[in-house]
């Protein structure tokens, strides 16, 4: 039995000649670079629809009140006179509380978990910090209400208006449920976002900067504040960004502790309200046009107040590495 053998090709054949110099197929590279690109861009479109839409569903509101929407206090549905300024200074005052509180907790609890703590306990505390961003914000509603806020309202609460009580922001009376516990459920919500984030942060800090500056004689908490936390710092600042996100849009535990009433008053023991809020509360009960429009812009003004926080964050992270390098170029 014969094998038919093919004819070799001959190593001058010019098909082959140009198969070999021919350059490899870029097809592969150029669909995945649009491809990727399609998902980033769906992203923006995805902003920029949201946005449009609500500015649509409010687009009679706007009409009727104007700038004024932002500037006045009243909101009374049974006159239809509506104003977000209440809504807009609970929102951005339970947030700046829920940070003042959340931050240092938080980075310390990284700087901890990263640079202090026995392997035999890093394991356990992730797991439960963890276990806390799991939990649904109704339930921390709910232990707000009938844990938190009695144990505010007859032990910190009493204390805080002693000592500081001569301060506008810890006057009053006290009811238990007010902006400072709206400030406080919030920081037990984004207190594990910041700490996981910043945590996996600070693990990426390349050990060289460790051992040199335990070469030059540093302490650890010399290593720890300048070779990790400096060279983390921005970083960190983008993780305390994203839990001012989270801070902002917070909604069914915060409308739970914070009292829900629409005024601007200087003492952190008084109830407030949020944006957020405003809608969760309000929203079923809009029984005419202009009441369900206000309420379409007020969401308009929290999606505004969310992308302007952002904006200013992101312009600070800039201002703050250019002064770092200049700094680091005069040295």
């Amino acid at each position: 039995m014969e094998i038919a053998i093919p004819p070799a090709v001959a190593p001058d054949d010019p098909r082959s000649v140009a198969r070999a110099m021919a350059p490899p197929s870029r097809f592969g590279d150029k669909a995945f670079e649009w491809l990727t690109l399609t998902m980033a861009m769906a992203v923006v479109v995805l902003v920029i629809l949201t946005g449009w839409q609500l500015w649509l569903g409010s687009s009679l509101a706007i009409q009727k009140f104007g700038f004024h929407f932002l500037t006045t206090s009243t909101w009374d549905p049974v006159a239809e006179q509506f104003g977000a300024l209440p809504f807009i200074y609970g929102t951005l005052v339970s947030s700046l509380i829920a940070l003042v509180i959340a931050v240092p907790l938080s980075i310390a609890t990284a700087v901890y978990l990263t640079e202090l703590a026995p392997l035999w306990i890093r394991q356990p505390l992730v797991s439960l910090i963890e276990m806390l961003a799991a939990i649904p914000s109704v339930i921390l509603g709910l232990w707000g209400i009938f844990v938190m806020i009695p144990w505010l309202r007859d032990y910190p609460f009493p204390w805080l208006k002693r000592v500081f009580g001569w301060t506008p922001f810890f006057s009053g009376p006290i009811y238990g449920t007010s902006m400072l516990a709206g400030g406080i459920i919030i920081a037990i919500m984004i207190l594990p976002i910041i700490t996981s984030v910043s945590r996996e942060i600070l693990r990426s800090v390349p050990d060289l900067q460790r051992e040199a500056a335990y070469a030059l004689g540093a302490t650890r908490w010399e290593v720890t504040r300048i070779a990790v936390l400096s060279y983390a710092r921005k970083g960190l600042f983008g993780a305390v960004i994203l839990g001012l996100g989270r801070a902002l849009g917070e909604t069914m535990a915060v409308t739970m502790v914070i009292g829900n009433t629409p005024q601007i008053a200087a003492s952190l023991f008084k109830s407030g309200y949020t944006l957020a809020s405003v809608i969760a509360n309000e929203f079923t009960e809009a029984t005419t046009d202009i009441y369900l429009e206000a309420l379409f812009e007020i969401g308009l003004v929290l999606f505004g107040v969310t992308i302007l926080v952002n904006l200013i964050a992101q312009l600070l992270l800039k201002t703050m590495t250019t002064t770092t390098s200049a700094t680091r170029a005069v040295q």
